[in-house]
């Protein structure tokens, strides 16, 4: 099997939608009222999906953490431990909940974590170079 994507089952979808369209700059162009958010970013699908569609389309009920929560992350990399700042102020400031600021930790990486406004983790990081040297380095394991 191989890896295709990750969604995010939401409750407030136009919420949801303003957040990773304004916030974080996902190319999303679907209306506020839809019930399911469907691209690629980054060579990855993306989705978001109503909870409530979720469950009627499975049958079956499901429990949602309120807040922010521990279950995964989404990690989102910059070339540059400057830009893991900038972009932790930037979100911060257009309502991001901040978690974490910006720490460079002992393996080299300056990493930051924010929350959605659902409570799903965000990191934002760098190892000070671009993505695409950082694959390499690690034979494409990153």
């Amino acid at each position: 099997m191989k890896l295709e994507g990750f969604g995010l089952f939401v409750e407030d979808m136009g919420r949801m939608i303003r957040f990773y369209r304004d916030v974080l700059g996902f190319a999303i162009k679907e209306d506020e009222d839809t019930s399911n958010v469907y691209l690629i970013k980054d060579g990855t699908l993306f989705l978001l999906y109503g909870r409530k569609d979720f469950e009627q389309m499975t049958r079956r009920k499901y429990e949602y953490l309120k807040g922010a929560n521990g279950h995964f992350e989404i990690a989102l990399y910059v070339d540059t431990f400057d830009e893991v700042d900038a972009e932790f102020a930037r979100v911060t400031a257009m309502g991001a909940e901040p978690v974490m600021p910006p720490e460079t930790e002992p393996w080299g990486q300056r990493t930051c974590y924010i929350a959605d406004p659902e409570g799903n983790l965000i990191e934002i990081g760098s190892f000070n170079r671009p993505f695409a040297s950082r694959s390499e380095d690690t034979n494409g394991t990153a």
